[in-house]
């Protein structure tokens, strides 16, 4: 298998955020992907969450 694309590590690091990443592509991702590209997705779905969590809380609360 090649380097895996943008679209990849963002399905990867999404797997990874719900815990059904499976063995083969957890494998796969360590072998052939750059960590780099999985820190800045992973980061960036983090910020993602949280400001999806908080806009969610601000429509139950009102404010």
């Amino acid at each position: 298998m090649s380097k895996p694309s943008w679209w990849q590590v963002i399905k990867s690091v999404l797997a990874a955020f719900m815990g059904i990443q499976s063995k083969s592509n957890r494998e796969h991702d360590f072998t052939k992907g750059n960590v780099v590209s999985y820190i800045v997705v992973g980061i960036a779905a983090t910020i993602v969450f949280i400001l999806t969590l908080v806009f969610i809380i601000k429509l139950i609360i009102g404010s």
